[in-house]
């Protein structure tokens, strides 16, 4: 007897049921052909709304054109220093190692220059003295006269050393007697009540533009007359110092006795550098056994003569005027106030 159907609602058989299951199985299988999420490792849950392939290729190839447009950053080049280019040129490179190979020769140039005109050892040499020889050089520039021996002892054709020799020049009692001096007139000024703290460094730099001067006219005209060869321009500038010493002594005597005492004092100390000079410098400029540009002959020592003339009359000069303005003062006159009336 067949079981019984039921419809209107009622209950189903077993064969409806596994057919209705099938169907349900075949529609599920098409759903997951139009929707097969993709996992991932990285625990994201897939969505509904992904975008599709197509778009995603549509948008990578939107993109690497603007990549492959975008400018590439650009490798940083070394830095440049003026003058680099010049480097490749090899005209300016064999300029270069010319002057690099001519410099160590300039340089060698320039210090014998130097060593000739002013150097360590020939500066101990002017300042070899002790108490004895600056006691009697002192008393020789100012009493001359009395002085006998005016030759210069040689020890192997060098001169010896000013202490052992009272006829060699020296640059320690012209340095003394320029500093010395400044004092002095330091010293008169303010006893007229003109010293100012300025006065020093003006009466000093004064005094030594002028030694300067002095100095160039000298070497000048002794190269124009060609007998400059042999001479030391050390010795020039000693002896064209040892003036400040009578300088010191006339101004000193101004302070002590007034106009009358200066220039008494001062004519005697012109005289006696004079004197001094002329007997001196004959050993320096017009020596007997020399070998300059101007050879022994009348013409030769007559100009050696004029030099030497020159420079011992040219001291006087420079000490009257160097002096004159520590006595030709007159003191302004201050008139009283009248009341009045």
């Amino acid at each position: 007897m067949d079981p019984p159907q039921y419809y209107g609602g009622g209950y189903d058989s077993n064969q409806q049921m596994q057919q209705r299951g099938s169907k349900r199985g075949n529609q599920n299988n098409q759903q997951n052909q139009y929707y097969q999420p993709q996992m991932e490792t990285s625990g994201y849950s897939p969505e509904l709304f992904d975008i599709p392939q197509h778009q995603q290729q549509q948008q990578q190839q939107y993109h690497q054109p603007q990549q492959m447009m975008s400018p590439q950053p650009q490798q940083a080049q070394p830095a440049m220093f003026p003058g680099q280019d010049l480097l490749k040129d090899p005209v300016a490179s064999m300029a270069m190692q010319y002057g690099q190979s001519f410099m160590p020769a300039g340089k060698e140039f320039m210090e014998k220059k130097i060593d000739h005109f002013l150097s360590v050892s020939k500066l101990k040499y002017y300042f070899a003295v002790d108490t004895s020889y600056v006691l009697k050089k002192l008393g020789l520039i100012v009493f001359p006269f009395a002085h006998k021996d005016w030759s210069l002892k040689y020890d192997n054709s060098e001169p010896v050393a000013p202490r052992f020799e009272v006829n060699a020049p020296d640059l320690y009692i012209p340095s003394m007697a320029f500093v010395t001096y400044v004092l002095v007139c330091s010293l008169i000024l303010g006893t007229q009540n003109r010293f100012t703290p300025e006065q020093i460094g003006m009466t000093a730099s004064s005094a030594f533009v002028w030694l300067c001067i002095e100095m160039i006219i000298i070497i000048m005209t002794m190269y124009v007359i060609g007998i400059a060869s042999n001479i030391r321009y050390l010795d020039i500038l000693a002896f064209c110092g040892y003036k400040y010493v009578g300088m010191i002594i006339a101004s000193v005597s101004g302070l002590l006795f007034k106009s009358s005492g200066y220039y008494f004092t001062l004519l005697w100390c012109s005289v006696a550098i004079s004197f001094f000079l002329a007997r001196t410098l004959r050993l320096v400029i017009n020596p007997e056994d020399h070998s300059d540009s101007v050879t022994r002959s009348s013409g030769g020592n007559k100009r050696r003569l004029y030099i030497l003339l020159f420079i011992s009359l040219i001291q006087p000069v420079f000490m009257y005027f160097l002096t004159k303005h520590l006595v030709n003062y007159t003191p302004p006159v201050i008139m009283d106030k009248v009341p009045l009336s």
